[in-house]
């Protein structure tokens, strides 16, 4: 099994080369597919990646509105995934149609959207925002606008909380983070004594009364880093916890359990695999294709987002 995963590993390793391609790999990504990727990291840092690329071909390990966000960076581009049902809970939990209809019905508010929504979502949205970015893109909106935040309401409770400012709420959610109860938390935290727990704002807010630092997945390997802490409890997807070793060695970091599993996996996530990436890359198959039309109307508030966070 270690030979063939070592095998897989040079095969990937040298069609990238030969497709002058670019592996962009979200955090939660098994390890396997994170020790391949040119970058590792969140959303956001993900689509400022595939925003300054020379790659011709990007291949993108994550869910199927990250590598669609990459096909509006980069609409001529080939734009590649290991499996095309890599989707995501929280973007199918708000459609185009229903947004669209919202809008009719209040034409005064500016739509902040998380970028874990579909590209017609985006074409209806005023911005996008990221768990990393959420906070400073609200405050870049006029403070007399009324605003709606689509489709994380519990990130959306948490930028609320951050801001101070009120906010129309899409009532969406992530099927992942919403599994931690307080019970559960508070179990780990017992079971655990003098473990920091850092929580993604995806939680729900009992969760997140209980961590001592709410933020992004990017933010929490700083936080671990300098925190002088020697152990972790980790509340966000498990596949966060193979980058925390990496980089902060000699700490421990325990995945935080929920009421019926020791590790919370995203099941989309974890549908890349090595020889599903392998047969992309040879055979350029699995292409997101977004019409150019979309494209031109999602990226206006993308460029936003990533014009407010360099501010």
């Amino acid at each position: 099994m270690v030979a063939l995963a070592a095998t897989l590993r040079d095969e990937v390793l040298e069609l990238k080369r030969q497709r002058r391609a670019v592996i962009l790999a979200h955090n939660y990504q098994a390890p396997e597919i994170q020790d391949v990727a040119d970058f590792v990291g969140d959303s956001l840092g993900l689509s400022q990646q595939a925003a300054k690329t020379d790659s011709e071909v990007i291949a993108f390990c994550g869910v199927h509105f990250m590598a669609e966000t990459a096909k509006i960076l980069n609409p001529g581009k080939t734009v590649i995934m290991p499996d095309l049902d890599a989707g995501c809970s929280l973007a199918d939990s708000c459609n185009a149609d229903a947004l669209a209809a919202w809008r009719r019905r209040h034409p005064r508010h500016a739509v902040v959207s998380y970028i874990n929504c579909s590209a017609g979502v985006k074409t209806l949205s005023d911005v996008i925002c990221t768990s990393g970015n959420a906070v400073k893109i609200v405050q870049s909106i006029p403070a007399d606008q009324p605003i709606l935040f689509c489709p994380d309401q519990n990130l959306g409770q948490w930028v609320m909380q951050k801001t101070g400012r009120k906010m129309d709420l899409w009532p969406g959610s992530c099927y992942v983070h919403v599994q931690w109860t307080h019970d559960s938390i508070y179990k780990m935290k017992r079971d655990h004594p003098g473990a920091l727990l850092v929580a993604h704002p995806e939680c729900i807010g009992p969760v997140r009364q209980l961590a001592d630092e709410v933020c992004s997945t990017e933010k929490m390997v700083k936080f671990c880093r300098e925190n002088p802490a020697p152990a972790f409890i980790i509340a966000t997807e498990v596949g966060m916890l193979h980058r925390l070793h990496k980089e902060c060695p000699g700490k421990t970091f325990v995945p935080a359990a929920t009421d019926n599993c020791r590790r919370n996996e995203c099941r989309f996530m974890k549908l890349a695999t090595l020889d599903k990436l392998r047969d992309c890359l040879q055979n350029l198959s699995n292409r997101i294709e977004v019409p150019r039309d979309i494209c031109q109307r999602a990226l206006r508030p993308i460029q936003r987002m990533l014009e407010v966070s360099a501010a």
